[in-house]
């Protein structure tokens, strides 16, 4: 699946993540920048990795701007911004 166009979901407060998502053609590329990431960079990584591979994402850009999000609301975040941003089949 792919992504085709531009989309964002989620906030810069406490507690939560911003995701912003672009198309590209070749390649999958995520880019994190957390507040916690010295101590759960990890686990963050794996949450938006397994959330693409459900929507069987293989390219992209995705951006993160993470403020301390929990799992689910990280899942939550990139669903979202997966679905605004119109992911079909290739």
């Amino acid at each position: 699946m792919k992504i085709l166009k531009n989309a964002v979901a989620g906030t810069l407060e406490s507690s939560d993540l911003f995701v912003q998502i672009e198309p590209d053609e070749n390649n999958l590329t995520l880019e994190i920048d957390s507040v916690v990431a010295n101590q759960h960079m990890d686990a963050i990584r794996a949450a938006v990795l397994e959330t693409l591979k459900e929507f069987e994402v293989s390219s992209g850009k995705i951006f993160i701007k993470d403020k301390g999000a929990l799992d689910c609301v990280i899942r939550a975040r990139v669903e979202t911004a997966l679905k605004r941003g119109g992911v079909q089949e290739s």
